[in-house]
């Protein structure tokens, strides 16, 4: 444990510190630091253990007299932020008090409201014919205050705000129903972000500033002018991935990045850190990890008596109040904080002589200080060479007094009542009646009074409206399938995996004139694995400063080169963050109005086990690109064992209704598939990204039969019929397989027709595609709106006989088409449950009974043989 030191010469240091001061004085700041450094260096050349403390006082890091003149009207705008506030309590409350179970937060709003504000009247700038426009992830719980604002600007109504969280019954009742947090799936031209599962929004935030910094530098597009700002919440700085890109950012000397992190010191069961400070470990994190940190504390309120506080009795005050004690002086009144906080010492008392209880009662925190808030943002735009976190000092629950003011229960209230109403109208001096604020009347001034002509005009100047979400972008041509794939559509039986068919494709598309450029090749550090080092060379590595040293194998066709316009991001051993950077390249269509095309090839066992929430959120936000799950499967990466053999990612990607699933066994069927989603996304332009697994299995290639292409998109085709000569006297059986294990399949096919079986052999390319197909066919079915077939019991009805499915997933991927498959025929599952063992890929098949002998022995069973 650390020991204070003892001053033994009281006035030598005197002396230095007068000296100190004399220095800043005389010749500045900039002086002052460099002499500090200059100590620093000194100390470590002496090999002195010391280093400056990362943790500065509580109090402000812009001082008052660094603060630019407001360039608002405070009166307009204040009055603004409350009418917001009150709408948003009145949307929420209104709702819970019909239909108690919708939910819904109102405090954290009530935290942020003045943080949104000023960004929305005097920062966010929206996209525009003269600016790209800024990109903003708003902190989910606060999304009714954006309902709020969106309703003064017109953009939704009355009615839409009355159906909070009732997405279903609105429409029916001619109104839009309002998404809980920000959904771009649900609502596509509103918002831009989903942030609504905690984490995903600031590392999201982070990739998508590099990746605006990866467009300049290709020379794609010009972002240079363009902010990323996030508003996130305190509480949420414990995700994991809130914090673990951190040091990209600074690496990246990320400028074009602002994070505005809501201290309101109030997570949802009780204080972030109640017995410590979040404001401080927070400063901590951010400058160890090289960002520039500006603390907002404490509003102008409290200006004049730090100026009078010639003691530094309030710092030294600060320094001793854990955060728990801070939202219990949030939640408590005048009269208390004046015995309890100002009362704790003479100095103290001094300087709160001649407020009242009523003015100390409402001294603001630097977060509801709009002044305070411009300086800190002001500050932040203008910094450069750093990434800035704002930490904005707020009450959870501001302005809600007895009824959420910094109470362990704020996160949850949802309901207030007419004493809890009437005083938040008085808290605010809102124009509304007691009878309106009772009923929690929506209020909207009238369009031509100056705080709507304000309102407006502030928008205007900055671009147009916000959130909002344009899809607006030019198809982007794909080359003719033959052009770049005609290897693997006739691979005349020639040995190579999956993968590497994949990444002669890959390379092939890279040297197209028009999809060349915007194709994003994402590795996270294992390019080498999957035999990609040739595009080294050919389209170099990403880096924002270039190649600043001569690598060892500089020598060699395979070299490692970086480049500011290298093409491919290699993210290192972060599935996080490449799966980050892919959903800024998958989104850049919307995000940017320019379309891309990002293929984030990986270990498929690290993709939707490891990352699967923020997979989940790019669906959300709409993504179009390619997920490549390579040595997939359970068995076909034989020695690595347990935690690095898939057996359930076809079951995981099965669950998002947009992601198109695709466990192809040939390069030709991966080549088709590829070419199709393409199609989809840069021509048709579809809200669809792909999953398709490949292996590393080499084995012949067969050609792509003739006219399959729309068979094996839709998920199977026959790849092989039964023989002719046993078909019409002996027992008949399907044989149904995908991926590593169709090569087992048509094994068993062949042991089968050796022992006087007819088997036919089907390869399914997608068993989750079949089953959605199966399930569409049902439900208009039972809806009376048609009596479609379903495309695999369609495939399957030449046949006879039971059908043996088996896949290198669980049972579970075969399983979901069961209830699609023709009557009365009998259907066996083969998979890989349980866990992954290290050992030879046929020893593995047989241990999990996928290998042709198991096919057999389940073929025959089923036929009672």
């Amino acid at each position: 444990m650390l020991q204070k030191t003892i001053d033994i010469d009281p006035l030598e240091t005197a002396e230095w510190r007068e000296a100190f001061q004399a220095v800043v004085g005389a010749y500045g700041s900039e002086r002052a630091r460099y002499l500090l450094d200059q100590m620093v260096a000194l100390a470590h050349q002496s090999q002195i253990d010391w280093s400056p403390e990362l943790v500065t006082p509580y109090v402000n890091t812009i001082p008052v007299q660094a603060q630019q003149p407001y360039p608002g009207d405070l009166a307009i705008e204040e009055k603004l932020a409350s009418l917001m506030r009150w709408n948003a309590l009145a949307m929420v409350a209104k709702a819970n008090g019909a239909y108690g179970e919708l939910g819904g937060h109102i405090a954290s709003y009530a935290s942020a409201a003045d943080l949104f504000e000023v960004g929305y009247n005097h920062f966010f700038h929206a996209r525009d014919d003269k600016h790209q426009g800024d990109l903003v992830f708003f902190q989910p719980h606060s999304a009714p205050g954006v309902y709020a604002r969106a309703y003064l600007e017109g953009r939704l109504n009355e009615a839409d705000l009355s159906h909070y969280r009732q997405e279903l019954k609105a429409p029916r009742e001619g109104a839009r129903g309002l998404s809980s947090y920000p959904h771009p799936w649900l609502m596509p031209d509103f918002w831009q972000f989903p942030t609504g599962s905690m984490g995903i929004g600031p590392i999201s935030s982070i990739y998508h500033a590099r990746f605006m910094r990866y467009l300049t530098h290709r020379g794609l597009l010009n972002c240079q002018s363009r902010k990323v700002w996030g508003v996130f919440g305190d509480g949420e700085m414990d995700e994991p991935e809130s914090m673990s890109a951190l040091t990209l950012a600074s690496r990246e000397r990320l400028d074009n990045l602002v994070w505005v992190v809501n201290c309101n010191l109030q997570r949802l069961d009780g204080p972030v850190r109640g017995n410590g400070r979040i404001i401080d470990e927070l400063e901590k994190l951010f400058r160890g990890a090289g960002w520039n940190v500006i603390k907002l504390i404490w509003g102008s309120d409290w200006d004049g008596l730090f100026a009078r506080d010639t003691h530094g009795a309030l710092v030294k005050a600060f320094a001793n109040t854990v955060d728990g004690q801070m939202q219990t002086f949030a939640a408590k009144d005048g009269r208390f904080n004046r015995e309890t906080f100002f009362g704790q010492n003479p100095e103290l008392a001094q300087l709160a002589q001649g407020l009242t209880d009523e003015q100390i009662d409402r001294l603001k925190r630097g977060g509801h200080d709009l002044v305070k808030i411009h300086a800190a943002y002001a500050a932040a735009a203008a910094h450069t060479g750093q990434p800035t976190v704002i930490l904005a000092h707020t009450k959870k629950g501001y302005g809600m007094g007895q009824a959420g003011q910094g109470k362990m229960t704020t996160h949850s209230q949802k309901k207030l009542d007419e004493s809890a109403l009437l005083a938040f109208r008085n808290r605010f001096n809102l124009p509304l009646s007691d009878e309106q604020a009772a009923n929690m009347d929506f209020f909207k001034p009238a369009a031509d009074s100056p705080e709507m002509q304000y309102l407006h005009a502030k928008r205007t100047a900055l671009g147009g409206y916000l959130p909002k979400r344009d899809t607006t972008c030019a198809v982007v041509p794909v080359p003719a399938l033959s052009s770049y794939a005609g290897f693997a559509l006739q691979a005349d039986n020639k040995e190579m995996s999956t993968t590497m068919a994949f990444v002669r494709i890959l390379g092939q598309l890279l040297k197209d004139p028009q999809l060349g450029p915007r194709v994003v090749p994402i590795v996270a550090d294992e390019a080498r694995t999957f035999g990609m080092a040739n595009l080294f060379k050919q389209v170099g590595i990403y880096s924002s400063v270039g190649q600043q040293y001569e690598p060892e194998d500089i020598g060699s066709v395979l070299s490692y080169r970086e480049a500011m316009d290298g093409q491919i991001l290699e993210e290192g051993i972060s599935e996080a963050g490449a799966i980050a950077s892919w959903t800024a390249a998958a989104t850049s269509y919307s995000v940017h109005g320019l379309a891309m095309l990002p293929f984030y090839i990986y270990y498929s066992m690290f993709g939707f086990q490891r990352v699967g929430d923020a997979i989940w959120a790019a669906a959300d936000q709409r993504a179009r690109g390619f997920l490549l799950g390579a040595t997939s499967g359970r068995t076909t990466l034989g020695g690595e064992g347990l935690q690095h053999q898939d057996g359930s990612s076809h079951l995981v990607a099965a669950t998002i209704p947009n992601c198109k699933a695709y466990d192809p066994a040939f390069a030709g069927e991966m080549a088709v598939i590829i070419d199709q989603g393409m199609r989809e996304m840069l021509v048709e332009q579809q809200d669809v990204f792909y999953y398709v697994t490949l292996m590393n299995e080499n084995y012949a290639q067969p050609d792509l039969p003739e006219g399959v292409n729309e068979q094996l998109l839709k998920g199977c085709y026959r790849l092989s019929a039964a023989p002719a000569s046993l078909k019409a006297k002996a027992a008949q059986v399907t044989l149904m397989g995908s991926g590593a294990i169709l090569g087992e399949v048509i094994k068993a096919a062949a042991m089968l027709t050796e022992q006087g079986i007819a088997a036919e052999v089907f390869s399914v390319t997608s068993w989750s595609e079949l089953a959605r197909d199966g399930q569409r066919c049902e439900q208009d079915a039972i809806e009376g709106l048609g009596t479609a077939v379903p495309f695999v019991q369609a495939q399957l009805q030449g046949g006879s006989g039971p059908i043996i499915a088996a896949s290198d997933y669980v049972r579970a991927v075969p399983e979901s088409i069961r209830a699609h498959l023709p009557a009365g025929r009998r259907y066996l599952t083969l998979g890989t449950d349980g866990f992954g063992r290290s050992d030879t890929r046929q020893e593995l098949r047989a241990y999990f009974r996928v290998d042709a002998a198991s096919m057999v022995k389940a073929a025959r069973f089923a036929l009672g043989l």
